[in-house]
């Protein structure tokens, strides 16, 4: 019995010491998970929406995909050919489904008016990577209200090279000189850079295009210096059409996005090169859509997307300029040497794209563009019926 006792004495202490010892351990356990942080919960799924092509691939390598590993979210990508009335037309019927968008200056600056985007003029951004205060960090024109900045990009046009091996057009002026330099000719679908290109070609000072623009005269001016491109003209919508129409030597010479052709130029089997004289320099945004549901995960979006590291990792896979300063110290020499905004183009051979200009300018020229290249539409039709 003693020894009974002895054995029941020894079990009971030795369960109440593994209960004193569990307890311990659960409370040791609770108070290391309460001093860990808690990792942040996944923002909601958002869908942004950009120019597809090289450009998009810069954005999905340099900021999407990282933001995705680190916020554990979904970033849904659509893409367009730009311009303001898709928003508008998600904004008046309430069924907006894209939450953040890649705009051009001017396109930010007239949805931004028509209330087409949602006033961002508070958001907070990280500071630069070198600790400027981000209010500073960003070129001129890239905050906006509704607005944040991405990228500095150019406008220029490139010519085929078996067609002038001896004599390469040098000018912005030779791109209208179709008697010198023959050859079918393609331009963007949109008045932008055009029409500026078209009065500097006809003499008129880098400086007193917009001015001359503001007229019916100037219209009908840059209209009328158009008509010498006309023959064979192609109009494009898509970054990457110039570049196959000149590989496939369809036309000789088209305007192009700065970056998206100088990097076409070096593929295998490119037959052309682009020429930086008269090329418009523009910025384009991120802007949230007027009644988005997920304000809040596209602002966190922009915030990422946004920082001086992912505006320079994206501008490594394509050479645009970023829109913060502190970037460009982020940028090796060779992409320094290609971005539009870099050392190697620090000439008087462009013209800024006046973005409140075309913002209040642009649906009036945006008419009479589209009339002038309809009356090109029907001339090409009527010829192909000959």
């Amino acid at each position: 019995m003693v020894v009974s006792r002895s054995i029941a004495s020894n079990g009971h202490t030795f369960g109440l010491a593994a209960l004193i010892a569990a307890m311990s351990i659960g409370a040791a356990s609770a108070q290391e998970a309460a001093d860990t942080p808690a990792p942040p919960a996944a923002m909601p799924e958002i869908t942004f929406t950009s120019w597809t092509g090289p450009y998009m691939r810069s954005q999905m390598l340099g900021f999407v995909r990282p933001y995705e590993a680190e916020s554990k979210s979904k970033v849904n990508v659509a893409h367009y050919n730009g311009g303001i009335s898709e928003i508008r037309d998600q904004v008046e019927s309430a069924n907006v489904i894209w939450d953040v968008v890649d705009l051009t200056q001017a396109d930010s600056l007239r949805a931004c008016k028509e209330g087409l985007l949602e006033d961002i003029s508070d958001i907070e951004l990280p500071d630069g990577v070198d600790g400027t205060p981000f209010r500073e960090d960003f070129v001129e024109g890239a905050l906006n209200d509704c607005g944040v900045g991405v990228i500095v990009w150019g406008t220029a046009y490139a010519y085929k090279n078996s067609q002038f091996a001896d004599t390469p057009p040098s000018t912005i002026a030779d791109f209208f000189d179709t008697e010198t330099y023959p050859g079918a000719r393609a331009i963007r679908n949109d008045p932008t850079v055009i029409m500026e290109w078209a009065l500097m070609a006809d003499g008129v000072p880098r400086e007193e295009v917009y001015a001359t623009l503001e007229t019916d005269e100037g219209v009908e001016r840059a209209l009328k210096k158009m008509e010498d491109i006309r023959p064979g003209l192609q109009i494009w919508e898509t970054g990457r059409e110039p570049v196959r129409l000149l590989n496939a030597g369809d036309v000789a010479m088209s305007s192009i996005w700065a970056t998206t052709g100088a990097t076409a130029a070096q593929e295998e089997g490119a037959d052309f090169t682009v020429n930086m004289d008269g090329r418009v320099i523009e910025l384009d945004l991120f802007g949230i859509p007027k009644g988005s549901q997920n304000k809040d995960a596209a602002i966190e979006f922009i915030r990422y997307a946004s920082s001086s590291n992912a505006l320079a990792d994206m501008v490594g896979y394509l050479p645009n300029g970023p829109t913060r300063k502190s970037s460009m110290a982020l940028l090796s020499d060779d992409v320094l040497q290609r971005i539009p905004n870099g050392p190697a183009y620090e000439d008087n051979l462009y013209i800024l794209s006046d973005a409140d200009w075309w913002a209040n300018n642009h649906a009036r020229l945006e008419e009479a563009f589209q009339t002038w290249a309809s009356a090109t539409a029907r001339r090409g039709a009527a010829g192909s019926t000959r």
